[in-house]
């Protein structure tokens, strides 16, 4: 019983039988709840906008505090989980994000703002890594669709939170962003009911503990770093798109084709869903091509539809927007999977790197690109982001990693 279950714990492919749905699915629900409450910062920009008079760079600030509290402390949570795991953490963690929505709702300064979001960010970065790691466990071998299957709830949650800003928040006002603290709190109960199953996990593996601080990659040092600095660009040249459009893709809509906010809100939903549902994709794929041709595919592949955008009417602008989103999302879940497969004796703490990366750059790019607006025009950012899925090309360059975790 104990082998059994250190080998899904590595992951071998042969164990697909043993996977976790029922776990898998809670994992990817909990992450649509606590992503769904993450997005709803981004939705309430131009509700913020007017009601407070804040400028583009003061938006940006607002998502760079955000996503770098999100991702600051991730690869610190990950690392010490990796040696020293915590089940009830996840249920704990996401006590920060219920004080920081409550927080939300009523800060009327700018400041006040900037702590609670820097709360909300808390919560996320004790939940990913963790979170991951137990995805892992729970895989049987199918590490890319487990990824998958809990990434996807994560972008469900940034589509639906939008969609329910736009139907709640906007026409209510910011105090209705209270209502979402009921989302924290039953994604704390069902992490709770996780948290117990992974106590259970743990003792199974406790005698093997040493094999798996052990595991080491059968790739070169050298080769390990080369393909970890490529795996973070391809981070960048993502999310840096992916901040231009979920800040600012309303904001453009607004201009150019003169919607209203809720009209451009359900736009943005547009773009999310289909970013969503690129994710399961990519790890159907994943487990069975290689993680790499995923990776290429992902982002060079969305280049040619983020590139004519910004030349079309609204509803060529949509329909890219979507096989954009349906494409370029596909690539996360790969490279998590892609790089743990690189160092697998340090899930937690690669995980926690790759989504620290990933909020960290998105606040960045957020910040950078409001900066950028307020100096030329939201039309120009736009332009500029439609750039940066040809950095996709240099994924050209990682080694082979079979799904077996065996590199050629």
């Amino acid at each position: 019983m104990n082998m059994n279950v250190w080998n899904k714990i590595k992951g071998h492919p042969s164990l697909a039988q043993g996977t976790a749905y029922a776990i898998l699915f809670t994992m990817g629900t909990c992450h649509l709840l606590n992503d769904m409450i993450q997005s709803v910062i981004p939705a309430l920009y131009p509700l913020l906008k007017d009601l407070y008079g804040f400028t583009f760079a003061q938006i940006g600030l607002i998502t760079l505090v955000f996503q770098l509290t999100s991702s600051i402390f991730q690869p610190f949570i990950g690392l010490y989980a990796d040696r020293h795991p915590q089940p009830y953490s996840l249920s704990l963690g996401m006590c920060f994000t219920l004080v920081g929505l409550l927080a939300l709702a009523f800060s009327s300064d700018f400041l006040l703002i900037l702590v609670s979001v820097a709360l909300i960010g808390c919560g996320s970065s004790v939940f990913h890594p963790e979170a991951s790691r137990v995805a892992q466990m729970a895989s049987g071998g199918r590490k890319s669709l487990a990824q998958s299957i809990f990434q996807v709830g994560g972008n469900g949650g940034s589509a639906v939170g939008p969609l329910l800003a736009a139907l709640i928040v906007i026409p209510y006002g910011q105090h209705a962003v209270g209502w979402f603290a009921l989302a924290a709190l039953l994604a704390s109960f069902l992490l709770a009911r996780v948290g117990y199953w992974y106590s259970l996990m743990l003792r199974e593996i406790k005698t093997f503990r040493r094999k798996a601080q052990a595991a080491t990659s059968s790739l070169p040092r050298k080769t390990v770093r080369v393909a970890l600095g490529i795996l973070v660009l391809m981070i960048f040249s993502k999310y840096f798109f992916n901040a231009c459009m979920t800040s600012y893709f309303t904001f453009y809509l607004m201009d150019k084709f003169a919607l209203t906010v809720q009209q451009s809100q359900y736009c943005l939903f547009a773009y999310l869903a289909a970013f969503a549902a690129g994710t399961l994709l990519g790890g159907f794929l994943g487990d069975r091509y290689g993680r790499k041709y995923v990776i290429l595919f992902s982002i060079l592949g969305a280049a040619p539809f983020t590139l004519a955008m910004p030349y079309l009417n609204l509803f060529g602008t949509l329909a890219m927007a979507i096989i954009t989103g349906l494409v370029i999302a596909s690539a996360f879940s790969a490279i998590v999977v892609y790089a743990t497969d690189l160092m697998p004796d340090k899930v937690g703490m690669i995980a926690g790197i790759f989504f620290g990366l990933m909020f960290g750059l998105g606040g960045i790019g957020s910040a950078f690109f409001g900066w950028l607006a307020d100096l030329t025009s939201i039309e120009y950012i736009f332009h500029v982001s439609t750039w940066l899925p040809l950095l996709g090309v240099v994924a050209v360059l990682l080694p082979d990693i079979r799904p077996g975790g065996e590199g050629k």
